[in-house]
């Protein structure tokens, strides 16, 4: 979606491998979440894939929903395999409510109910603001923004009318000091939330908590969307100097999900190593305006 040249990249280079998440620790016990019935959109890859595959290990059931049929299946089989639990799966836009209202109904009659939904679907692109079509624009807006209200909605209806308490997890950017060339996912997140936070006061009614997760920079799949000669500006962008991966962000959303975080509501989880306190990230590549050689030194400071 970008003007932006790219180098033939597959994004496998910077996943988390299969017998790396299968095998990696948790602080969580075992049965922490046995008994509860998850969805996790986005979850046939990154950070979806991740905390599908160690909510099950944590004796969840879980539901994944995405576009890609071949990655969902390829998911479903892998946390099966790996946990000895059957996933349940659907390939779906979720810009699209008809579709996501179907497939709440699914996931509701195949499990016996939704306890949390874990909002992770999105998608974004580097590039100046200026040059963004209206076609990428309201690609990423729909996504973000209206797709994970759909969700949102779905869930919050059947929870209403079964009686049940729900838990929503909305799995967002750091906003704070904005997202310079993601101006796009910037607004969608934002957006995300506030939203997040006025539904946690609308929807206590019905029991249904709903919070925010702000990841940083994380290793996934999805780095294939950057220029490589960008990519540096990940490490630089906070003052830990590392890149997360898949695994730590699924295990904080194994805390909002777990009876430790039964007090929390409205409120914005952030795991960023520092990001918005401190650092940048140009990954559609630094302006000549702010190279530091263009900054003025000596007496021209003043």
């Amino acid at each position: 979606m970008s003007s932006l040249p790219r180098k033939n990249m597959s994004g496998a280079e910077f996943a988390m491998d299969d017998e790396e998440l299968a095998t990696r620790q948790t602080i969580y016990r075992p049965d922490m979440l046995k008994g509860q019935r998850v969805i996790v959109s986005g979850g046939g890859s990154g950070i979806g894939k991740a905390t599908a595959l160690l909510f099950a290990r944590l004796g969840a059931e879980v539901a994944i929903c995405g576009r890609s049929e071949e990655k969902l299946s390829t998911a479903a089989a892998f946390i099966e395999r790996t946990t000895g639990r059957p996933v349940f799966w659907r390939n779906l836009s979720i810009r699209e409510p008809e579709a996501v209202e179907r497939f709440m109904g699914e996931v509701h009659a195949e499990l016996g109910g939704i306890d949390t939904l874990i909002n992770n679907a999105g998608g974004q692109y580097p590039q100046n603001a200026i040059d963004f079509t209206r076609k990428g624009w309201f690609s990423v807006i729909d996504t973000n923004l209206n797709g994970t209200w759909w969700m949102m909605q779905e869930a919050a209806k059947i929870w209403r009318d079964t009686g049940k308490p729900g838990n929503i997890i909305n799995v967002v950017c750091t906003v704070e000091r904005g997202c310079p060339q993601m101006s796009h996912t910037c607004a969608s997140r934002a957006g995300v939330i506030y939203l997040s936070k006025s539904l946690s006061v609308e929807w206590a009614p019905f029991n249904i908590k709903v919070n925010c997760l702000a990841v940083g920079a994380t290793k996934t799949e999805g780095f294939r969307m950057y220029p490589p000669e960008q990519l540096h500006y990940f490490r630089k962008s906070n003052p830990m100097k590392r890149l997360s991966d898949p695994f730590e962000m699924a295990e904080a959303m194994a805390y909002l999900a777990s009876p430790a975080a039964g007090f929390l509501t409205g409120s914005l989880l952030t795991a960023d190593g520092g990001q918005a306190q401190w650092g940048e990230a140009w990954l559609a590549g630094r302006p000549d305006y702010f190279a530091e050689d263009n900054f003025p030194t000596g007496d021209a400071a003043l």
